[in-house]
């Protein structure tokens, strides 16, 4: 491996590891409580739209993306 390809390997990795990507997966209220949290710290990049799980199941699922530093 080169100089060169070692560094873009290396930038590669350190910009990967600014987020946190996740699936949560709970009733409504307890979602909105996460992403209060999450928002009001500053880390919260992107949130999906709710999705609900479907047949009698009552939670819902949504995307976060998050910042690590």
């Amino acid at each position: 491996m080169t100089a060169r390809e070692r560094t873009y390997a290396r930038a590669n990795n350190q910009r990967a590891a600014q987020f946190v990507e996740l699936w949560i997966v709970a009733q409504p209220h307890e979602i909105a409580a996460m992403v209060h949290v999450a928002s009001a710290s500053g880390r919260l990049v992107f949130l999906s739209a709710p999705t609900p799980m479907g047949g009698d199941d009552t939670r819902h699922r949504r995307y976060l993306r998050l910042r690590t530093r």
